[in-house]
């Protein structure tokens, strides 16, 4: 239980999002010289862009999962429902699944995307679940501990080395004010260990506006880290675990179907909201009690005590607390066992200034995807990555955005419209100098 304020403050998946609101000096946390060429892949790759959309409306489906058969790749689409897949020359015959949670899954062969843009249409699901007896859950609460108890079985149990792409945006009001993006190496722990997970810097790039920022520089600490923290499946005592589910409350939303399987949804929330608390859903496939996606969100209505949570330097002149906070993550299939795929968290607060008549709001969304892993067991940590704390602040390093192919082989995320005007206006800002 949460007992006191200076208890709750220290849970990381909090704590490490927090805001610092400074008067801007060159940071000095972390260095800006990356290593981008650790290791120059030397084999060929074709990329494809397309987008994935609701076959009936022509919806853009955000965040459908793009898995390249027979190997590791993947991908995920953006907010547009726009995708860049980057496929080795010698892997051209494999077909891709394209997967969302409550669509029908579709596999297709690369042979069939087109060079210039795919246009993938996804079928919804539309059996009445709630009348299929594979539903055999009666008791959510008992659903939830079955689902913490087999977290070590159905999960990757051995370490696993991944490449992930990471992107920082900032935010103020529609404004974009600062882009971070990142190519990282995860060192991930299965869920039974007490490790915690590593994280490396492949190559990254960073631009601030900081004229935008009024002056302030916005830090988010954590960077890779936040999005790694929402794995509800390795860091249980984050926000909830087999020793404090009485703290909760279970109940049961109306199922649903991820491909083939089917899935319970659970809602949840603590009882006890005299603090900030957590409240979201859970979807659960219903052969294994596997987790396999969560949406979830803290409620900080408690400005003051959700300001001390996020906020750990301020101007005298201004108060800031946030408004909404909002966490995902998604987990992908191999072989029986599922692994970290995709996390984001979403942070917007607000800067009251004494001396001015209209409050300024910030949005910080920070998101990672996992684009390819190998398994590591009996293997060592490289020594000459460039490791990060969980503490770290990443600094400006915008030489990357005059480099055309600055991402080589690696799968990105596809920057939305908004996001690739930009990179543009960087790319126009570096021109001129």
């Amino acid at each position: 239980m949460k007992s006191n304020f200076n208890e709750f403050q220290l849970n990381p998946i909090t704590y490490l999002l927090f805001v610092a609101l400074i008067c801007f000096t060159p940071s000095t946390t972390y260095s800006s010289t990356f290593q981008q060429s650790l290791e120059k892949n030397k084999f060929q790759y074709v990329e494809f862009k397309g987008e994935v959309v609701d076959d009936r409306n022509g919806d853009p489906i955000i965040s459908a999962h793009l898995t390249v058969n027979g190997s590791n790749i993947s991908t995920i689409t953006n907010n547009e429902g726009e995708f860049s897949l980057k496929i080795p020359a010698d892997l051209m015959s494999s077909q891709v699944t394209i997967s969302f949670l409550g669509y029908k899954s579709k596999t297709v062969p690369l042979s069939s995307f087109s060079k210039e843009y795919t246009r993938i249409t996804l079928e919804e699901s539309v059996e009445v679940l709630s009348e299929v007896s594979i539903f055999k859950a009666t008791d959510a609460k008992k659903l939830i501990r079955a689902m913490l108890e087999k977290r070590g079985d159905n999960y990757f149990d051995n370490p696993t080395l991944m490449t992930a792409f990471y992107r920082e945006i900032i935010k103020k009001g529609r404004r974009n004010a600062s882009l971070s993006e990142a190519v990282v190496k995860i060192y991930k722990q299965p869920n039974s260990s007490a490790k915690k997970d590593d994280v490396a810097i492949y190559k990254a790039r960073k631009s601030t506006d900081y004229d935008r920022l009024d002056t302030l520089a916005i830090k988010l600490r954590g960077g890779p880290f936040n999005t790694l923290y929402v794995d509800l499946m390795k860091y249980t005592e984050f926000v909830f675990d087999a020793s404090n589910l009485e703290e909760f409350k279970f109940s049961f939303d109306q199922p649903t179907k991820m491909g083939k399987r089917y899935v319970y949804i659970v809602d949840f929330e603590e009882i006890n909201k005299s603090l900030p608390w957590y409240y979201g859903k859970l979807f659960i496939d219903t052969e294994t009690n596997t987790l396999l996606k969560a949406s979830y969100k803290l409620n900080v209505d408690d400005k003051d005590t959700a300001s001390q949570m996020f906020v750990k330097r301020k101007p005298s002149r201004a108060t800031v607390y946030p408004v909404d906070v909002n966490y995902e993550i998604n987990y992908i299939e191999s072989d029986g066992k599922w692994y970290y795929g995709y996390g984001n968290a979403l942070l917007e607060f607000v800067v009251n200034w004494d001396s001015k008549l209209f409050n300024s709001r910030y949005t910080l969304n920070s998101e990672m995807v996992v684009t390819n892993w190998e398994d590591y067991t009996n293997k060592e940590s490289r020594k000459d990555m460039n490791y990060i704390r969980p503490s770290v602040v990443m600094v400006d390093d915008i030489s990357g955005f005059a480099d055309a192919n600055f991402w080589g082989n690696d799968n990105i995320i596809e920057p939305e419209k908004s996001i690739q005007n930009a990179i543009e206006k960087i790319q126009r800002q570096l021109n001129r100098e």
